[in-house]
């Protein structure tokens, strides 16, 4: 069976892009990064969503160089998460410094190791909060960047970068997790990392405006929003 990587953080996106590798026939490899990030339930979230589907295998790496440089507020305890925040094109706290490139870096390496030919990553350039590493123009020349640095394509075998979000909003994602079935119930998306979301940083106003756009009820519980 063909194999595709899939880097899954127990968000919304990425759980979605894990359902439309699944949809495609993909023997699932997902691949979750433990990088310093303020709380652990994304992490335990995302070994739920990979035993939903029955993955292979779960790699999980513990990454602790975002956790020592900082200057994120996703990495750092001394930087507050914006709550609140009009959403717009400027980078955020929240951005940590160049991860997707980190990521997809590590992903390449597994993929080559185990012979995948995908690699599934949840960008997404409409409906983000900002992040230089989610835009296009990241994602091609990354692409380049493996073409030419991976030994995959000499064996005529080359890695493709799959982005199947980018040019989609939050609510045709939310639409597109439900058509293939993904389990949203078992996402998380708050940067809070809370027993129950926040409601009110970044991420959970993504979230809750596309779910409500979508026409659909978002099945996860939060602090400081009726759903109506």
């Amino acid at each position: 069976m063909k194999k595709s990587i899939v880097i899954l953080s127990g968000g919304l996106d990425s759980t979605v892009c894990m359902s439309v590798a699944h949809s495609k026939g993909y023997e699932l490899y997902p691949i979750t990064f433990s990088y310093g990030q303020r709380h652990s339930r994304e992490v335990e979230q995302a070994k739920k969503v990979a035993k939903y589907y029955s993955c292979a295998r779960h790699l999980i790496l513990d990454i602790g160089f975002f956790r020592e440089i900082g200057a994120s507020a996703l990495t750092s305890q001394e930087i507050e998460v914006p709550t609140n925040r009009h959403i717009d094109d400027e980078i955020p706290l929240t951005y940590v410094p160049f991860r997707n490139a980190v990521f997809l870096s590590m992903a390449v390496g597994y993929a080559e190791a185990i012979g995948a030919e995908k690699i599934y990553i949840g960008v997404n350039a409409l409906d983000y909060s900002g992040y230089p590493d989610c835009r296009p123009q990241f994602i091609k020349a990354f692409q380049e960047a493996v073409n030419l640095g991976s030994a995959a394509p000499q064996k005529g075998c080359p890695i493709a970068i799959e982005t199947p979000l980018l040019s989609l909003t939050k609510a045709e994602i939310v639409k597109l997790g439900v058509k293939n079935g993904a389990p949203l119930h078992l996402t998380t998306s708050c940067y809070n990392g809370g027993e129950k979301a926040c409601g009110i940083c970044d991420s959970c106003q993504l979230r809750l405006k596309g779910f409500k756009e979508a026409g659909v009820e978002d099945p996860i519980d939060y602090e400081d929003y009726q759903q109506k």
